[in-house]
């Protein structure tokens, strides 16, 4: 069977994608012949260096991915899954894909949920999408007990898929305006990564414009009709002194205070990401 050099392939199709405007061509491809070989990006890379060559069907698989990357199809969709912290999500059409920045946002939760004097101190996440915020909660705090709530049916499915196996995990699919009313009151820490941007704001990247669900993006005229939901929902389901966290844009920090404060919340801050940028705030219950 006909082989190519790797490193031409990996040089020719990082242009394209470059050409195609996407943000990072060269990390994109090495990750995309990493899916196709079934091995990883540090072992593409040391294949580069030796002067590997790569088999004819291998490199018409690699062709058709970067065709589609090239396209803005997400990466996540073409390889099939996210990392998130230490896990390793599937993820597809139907579900938005876990971002970085919401790696730290879940921190917060987490060390509620490891400070708590409680046993088997409860952690919600409402929203959950592929699963990403509770699957960290319930995996890095094993003695927790975890529930999650998912509206959408495509992206429930996701998070099922993710969670199988996870015995402290309890998932359902439901609104989080009414989930979990055998909870109420009982809550250590209630997490949500809400849609937050405003009807009229249609988000610059093609991946999430044109592949990430609108009901996982859209958060009505100001993007925080969702936050509102929240504050009340959380409020029933916190103890006293239970912790809320909010996942938020860069802008929303002083708005989402102020709805939490007017609702009665204590302790209202917001937090920055490794960026530098407005990304979580938090709440205490009363």
């Amino acid at each position: 069977m006909p082989e190519s050099s790797l490193a031409v392939l990996v040089r020719a199709a990082a242009q394209r994608l470059a050409e195609a405007g996407v943000p990072d061509p060269l990390v994109d491809t090495e990750l995309l012949v990493a899916h196709v070989l079934r091995t990883r990006r540090g072992e593409v890379q040391a294949a580069i260096i030796r002067g590997d060559a790569m088999h004819e069907a291998d490199a018409a698989a690699l062709d058709a991915l970067v065709s589609r990357r090239a396209q803005r199809e997400p990466l996540q969709h073409l390889t099939g899954t996210a990392p998130f912290r230490h896990l390793e999500l599937a993820v597809g059409p139907g579900v938005f894909v876990p971002r970085p920045e919401t790696e730290t946002v879940v921190q917060y939760a987490i060390d509620a949920l490891q400070n708590a004097p409680e046993p088997a101190p409860i952690g919600i996440d409402l929203g959950t999408g592929s699963g990403a915020i509770a699957l960290a909660m319930a995996t890095e705090v094993p003695h927790a007990r975890i529930f999650a709530a998912e509206v959408s049916a495509d992206a429930h499915a996701w998070a099922a898929r993710n969670a199988a196996g996870v015995g402290n995990l309890t998932l359902v699919h439901a609104d989080l305006a009414d989930a979990f009313t055998e909870l109420e009151g009982t809550a250590t820490v209630v997490i949500s990564n809400p849609p937050y941007v405003p009807d009229a704001a249609v988000p610059r990247d093609p991946e999430v414009r044109l592949f990430d669900p609108a009901l996982a993006l859209y958060g009505g005229e100001d993007g925080l009709d969702i936050v509102r939901v929240l504050s009340t929902r959380a409020r029933q389901l916190l103890m006293p002194g239970g912790l809320l966290v909010i996942e938020h844009g860069e802008l929303q920090g002083e708005a989402i205070r102020d709805i939490l404060t007017t609702a009665g919340w204590r302790a209202a801050a917001t937090h920055r990401d490794l960026t530098q940028r407005d990304r979580a705030t938090t709440a205490l219950c009363p």
